[in-house]
């Protein structure tokens, strides 16, 4: 079984910086292709949104929100993704979870989720 894990939220003051990481851990043996990596987050009461997915030969995609201010990339080598998050701003604050588009080595295809990390923008 393939997890995503999370890490590098927390609180920062506006216009902060933060790192966030998603690392494939578990049966990585048993990945056969990453697709995707994406980061979404949420608040209470609204939808999921998307914040950055990076796909396969593709371009970033951003939500406009964040666009000129967060960076996605991906180490391919140690299957993990990462979040680069600068000039913060309290509409930031949401819970921040890890996506990845994953084919397994019996080409079995599916989106896995990460648990979420808690990112908080205040004075």
């Amino acid at each position: 079984q393939v997890q995503l894990v999370e890490s590098g939220g927390g609180l920062v003051q506006p216009g902060g910086s933060l790192r966030l990481s998603c690392a494939a851990s578990g049966n990585i043996h048993s990945i056969h292709s990453i697709f995707a990596m994406g980061w979404y987050r949420q608040v209470p009461g609204k939808q999921r949104e998307l914040v950055a997915r990076l796909r396969n030969g593709d371009n970033p995609n951003y939500a406009d929100s964040v666009k000129g201010r967060f960076t996605i990339s991906r180490d391919n080598a140690k299957n993990t993704g990462y979040l680069q998050m600068n000039s913060l701003k309290p509409e930031d604050t949401a819970v921040y979870y890890c996506n990845a588009d994953i084919m397994t080595v019996r080409f079995q295809r599916r989106d896995y989720w990460g648990q979420g990390t808690q990112v908080t923008v205040s004075s």
